[in-house]
């Protein structure tokens, strides 16, 4: 294995990294006090590409590999996770699925303006009861002639009130359980689909997330993702890529911790010296680091993997399930080298562990990757 980055994906490392501390990191507290939508960052990410990274240049993406991809996530989410995960719903669950699995007419309508960040999109797939048992669809597509009447509600969507196009998954024929679940992209404004109001959340917070109601909303026969019936494999498979955007998020989030923890460290003092200086400090920064490190590491692997066209679902699980569990440890670990501080705004990191939180929970519980690990090594794989 190739540890050493390309000089693409260094360039791209640091340009994410630039802009992050420049564009992203003097809004991110009064965002997340005040649940702002990052609208002009999100335009200007748009313009410089990081939108639609891993989009082929024939459909308006700059064509990055899955590496590049990660190490900008990285970036970005150190800074502000609400912004990571924005960027993350839009290259992994949208620009990936509508380039591997939607028509040429989607890729030339859609998926252009996606990538190139003149559009932003939506994945829904969770429904009041549909959230780990996502085969149980409830929302409804019946065939009218060339279009399909949707008719249902979805359930914590990210994007959900600033997305221009949405991918829906529905149930077009209940008799087949999920293989008669059917994927539809669906354009703000058909008559018949609404964003309820914006969930007030514990975490990242400067991202929308809301319901999404479909009243006979009337979607032309064309606007089918895939095919009909194979809407549930085309969600499984979108979500492996997105659990490495996620895995990502939760990467950003670790490294800050640390980070925040590293200067804090040195900068406070006890007992006559520096905190960093005392064994007890020593050992969380050290736990911290080798945590970040193997999350890294497994991250990487799936992000490999699913570059070289491999099967990557049980690794980006892995990726997740520990990604997900360290940005959480190492929030706590930030809150307690900081002391009292560490609860307060002003030192950042009460903020990482109310961010973290969700890493565990979204594109698949941490319950559900073990899951998905499992029945990977029970199989052979």
């Amino acid at each position: 294995m190739n540890f050493e980055f390309t000089e693409d994906q260094v360039m791209i490392q640091q340009s994410a990294r630039e802009f992050a501390e420049a564009e992203i990191a003097p809004s991110a507290v009064e965002r997340d006090i005040k649940a702002e939508f990052p609208y002009d960052i999100i335009k200007k990410l748009g313009e410089q590409g990081f939108l639609g990274m891993m989009v082929s240049p024939e459909y308006g993406g700059a064509g990055f590999d899955t590496i590049s991809y990660v190490l900008a996530m990285i970036e970005i989410s150190k800074v502000d996770a609400s912004v990571g995960v924005i960027l993350s719903v839009n290259n992994s669950l949208v620009c990936w699925g509508l380039e591997k699995y939607g028509s040429e007419y989607l890729k030339q309508n859609y998926l252009t303006k996606l990538a190139s960040g003149e559009k932003l999109g939506a994945f829904a797939l969770s429904e009041p009861e549909a959230g780990s048992d996502a085969t149980n669809q409830h929302t409804v597509a019946e065939k009218d002639g060339d279009h399909y009447i949707i008719n249902g509600i979805k359930n914590w969507i990210t994007n959900g009130t600033t997305a221009d196009y949405t991918l829906v998954m529905t149930q077009t024929d209940r008799e087949k359980a999920h293989k008669g679940i059917t994927c539809f992209l669906v354009e703000r404004g058909t008559p018949g689909f609404e964003s309820a109001k914006k969930e007030d959340k514990l975490g990242i917070r400067s991202s929308d997330t809301c319901s999404l109601t479909f009243t006979n909303c009337r979607v032309p026969k064309e606007n089918i993702v895939w095919e009909e019936g194979k809407g549930f494999n085309f969600a499984m498979n979108t979500l492996n890529g997105g659990r490495i955007g996620i895995a990502s998020q939760a990467l950003g989030i670790a490294e800050a911790s640390l980070e925040a923890s590293k200067k804090y460290a040195k900068q406070r003092k006890a007992f006559g010296t520096e905190i960093a200086n005392h064994q007890a400090i020593q050992f969380k920064i050290a736990d911290m680091a080798v945590k970040l490190e193997a999350a890294k590491m497994l991250t990487f692997q799936a992000a490999a993997l699913k570059d070289a066209g491999k099967n990557y679902t049980k690794e980006s699980a892995m990726a997740k399930l520990y990604a997900s569990k360290i940005a959480v440890e190492n929030a706590l670990e930030a809150i307690q080298v900081h002391g009292g501080y560490g609860y307060v705004r002003e030192y950042l990191v009460e903020r990482y562990l109310r961010d973290a939180k969700i890493t565990e929970i979204y594109e698949g519980t941490s319950e559900i990757q073990k899951i998905v690990i499992a029945r990977s090594l029970l199989s052979g794989n």
